[in-house]
């Protein structure tokens, strides 16, 4: 079809109303709910525009961008409308139709009145495609938006053209990270790092953060222990003209199995208030006659019909609300519907403290005096309070750091063993790995003790880039021995790469001379001076099964990997010896890894059995 055809085309699909708008949802994995949808149209289905990249790429180059926005939007709020979907309403802008000539101000809000929907629930959602320079007039445009009561949000961040510089110059309510820092997080330690800054800009900034494009229940896992709350994509809910309106269908299979192995168990009975809740439709008289007869109460939660919880009302804000004048004649007759705050925190009751901590501390309107909801299967059971869970995370970094490695600030020998009895407990399949650098000693003696920490540091930097924090663990047991648990999916995948990855970080370490030669000469233990190869990791791996978990203890498992290490020690250079601990007599094999220097494809030497 040629350029002429398909403005044509454009042409009829805005003249005969041709679009379609689907809605994928946004959900809060704490409040177990819908936020909102975003809304994503549609060309009509038999039509070379039918794809929404090909579409607004005809419209930008034909100048009706604004236009066809404005037929998206009015499709989109149709809708919405006529499904009556709960939450938000995410509507797409492009900054560069804000600032077209032909764009008509007010249009939008127009819009939502026809329909009968608030500006208050309506996220007007900043999408980038091309380069922004005017950003005092965009600047502007926002502001009108905002003056009318809706909300911003910024999407694609990392992706844009100066997506930065618009997050710091809009501060939008919302920020959504890109499908790239997503795909994979749970394999990549810059992407965790990337998304880690995110949420630590968004607290400063009072924005929320939203990860869009999760596909895989291990990428969410990871999001979920990072703290992001808020999540999007084809795991939960694909873009569709008739979405769900409960988030409950969508969320029993994101959540996992078993708790992270670096938390400590535990979950959030000890936490647990056994306070009475209210219903929305309850008068708001009597919430504050409750308040008045428990004055030790700070919080109450507020149940719908179906006794989830819709909402939290605190002592503070209700006095605050009712000291206005005649307020208290205006809403003592009201439903509490009217006052409570539907910006609340629910947790379920087995989520680890670890995991609530990073919640509450990534929200950016958490006040350390309000209290959070605790559920058991979206079911109210009580309240929790701020102050006793960064009491209790206080207390537990104070007793990791009592036992960290204090070089690496890795876990140490206690952290240890507890994961491997919280391992066992679990009943999980995984790869228990001792990793040990070879010629490590003689190395010292060479270079010296400060090069060898650097070494050490640079080994631990290495592990973690390897370590998904929703199911791994990685700990530093002394010297130049390390611990690695990992998910059975890809570990010898895994292990190749960390191999790969420590020879080539060690490549800084060494003298040219002893590069060029690929050895060094030092002394050995009998005092003899020997050739010793450059730095290589030798691995000994007890492959775990569920099965063995209750025959063996903690101690038992550890001596296991140290076997397994000391026959990975005896085969030269990168190495790898897996122990299979359902085999009855504990036979072992010995596998050389591929060598990094020729890729994973290469084999190093031929496998030997033990």
């Amino acid at each position: 079809m040629t350029i002429t055809e398909q403005i044509g085309t454009l042409g009829n699909i805005l003249a005969h109303g041709g679009l379609h708008s689907l809605f994928q949802p946004i959900v809060s994995l704490s409040e177990r709910r819908i936020l909102g949808f975003e809304a994503l149209s549609r060309g009509p289905s038999n039509s070379a525009l039918h794809s929404p990249i090909n579409l607004f790429a005809v419209a930008r180059q034909a100048g009706r961008l604004s236009e066809l926005e404005i037929a998206c939007r009015e499709s989109a709020c149709r809708r919405f409308s006529e499904q009556k979907l709960p939450g938000k309403l995410f509507l797409n802008v492009s900054p560069e139709s804000l600032l077209e000539p032909t764009h008509q101000p007010g249009r939008t809000l127009q819009l939502l009145q026809s329909f009968g929907i608030p500006p208050s629930e309506v996220v007007i959602e900043l999408t980038e495609q091309t380069p922004t320079d005017d950003f005092g007039l965009l600047f502007n445009a926002l502001h009108h938006y905002r003056a009318m009561g809706f909300s911003i949000a910024l999407d694609d961040l990392g992706a844009g053209y100066s997506s930065l510089r618009l997050w710091s110059e809009l501060r939008p309510d919302y920020v959504k990270i890109d499908r790239h820092f997503i795909d994979g997080i749970h394999q990549d330690a810059v992407k965790r790092e990337f998304v880690g800054s995110i949420l630590q800009i968004a607290k400063a900034s009072r924005a929320q953060v939203i990860a869009e494009g999760i596909e895989l229940v291990e990428e969410l896992a990871v999001l979920a222990e990072m703290g992001v709350d808020l999540v999007q994509g084809y795991l939960l809910c694909r873009p569709q003209e008739h979405p769900p309106h409960d988030a409950r269908a969508m969320l029993p299979k994101l959540e996992t199995s078993s708790p992270a192995l670096n938390d400590d168990g535990s979950d959030l009975s000890a936490l647990l208030i056994e306070q009475p809740s209210v219903h929305c439709d309850m008068p708001t008289a009597r919430v504050l006659e409750a308040f008045r007869r428990q004055a030790n109460l700070n919080s109450l939660a507020v149940l719908d019909a179906d006794e989830q919880p819709c909402g939290i009302v605190h002592r503070y804000s209700l006095s605050e609300a009712l000291l206005k004048p005649f307020a208290t004649d205006l809403f003592a007759r009201k439903p509490i519907s009217r006052l409570m705050s539907e910006d609340f925190l629910a947790v379920e009751i087995n989520q680890s403290l670890q995991q609530v901590s990073r919640l509450l501390t990534s929200r950016a309107r958490q006040r350390i005096e309000e209290d959070f909801i605790i559920t058991l299967n979206g079911r109210y059971v009580g309240l929790g309070r701020v102050i006793d869970v960064l009491k209790l995370i206080t207390e537990l970094k104070i007793q990791q750091a009592r036992y960290a490695n204090p070089l690496t600030l890795l876990p140490g020998n206690v952290p240890i063993q507890q994961c491997l009895t919280r391992l066992l407990q679990q009943g999980r399949e995984s790869l228990i790995c001792y990793v040990d650098i070879d010629s490590f000693k003689p190395f010292n003696d060479i270079y010296g003790y400060g090069r060898g920490d650097e070494v050490l540091l640079c080994l631990a930097q290495c592990l973690n880039e390897r370590v998904d924090p929703s199911r791994d663990f990685v700990g530093h047991i002394g010297g130049d021995d390390f611990l690695l648990v990992l998910g059975a999916q890809d570990w010898r995948k895994r292990l190749i790469h960390l191999q790969e990855d420590f020879q080539s970080q060690c490549r800084r370490f060494y003298r040219a001379e002893h590069l060029d030669e690929g050895c060094f000469i030092a002394t050995n233990r009998q005092g003899q001076r020997q050739e010793f190869a450059l730095l290589s990791l030798s691995i000994g791996v007890v492959h775990l099964h569920p099965a063995a978990c209750a025959t063996l203890d903690a101690s038992q498992l550890a001596e296991l990997a140290s076997q397994a290490k000391h026959h990975a020690k005896n085969i030269p250079g990168y190495s790898l010896y897996v122990i299979d601990s359902l085999s009855a007599d504990l036979a072992h094999s010995a596998v050389p890894l591929a060598d990094p220097a020729q890729g994973p494809g290469h084999p190093g030497g031929t496998a030997a059995q033990a």
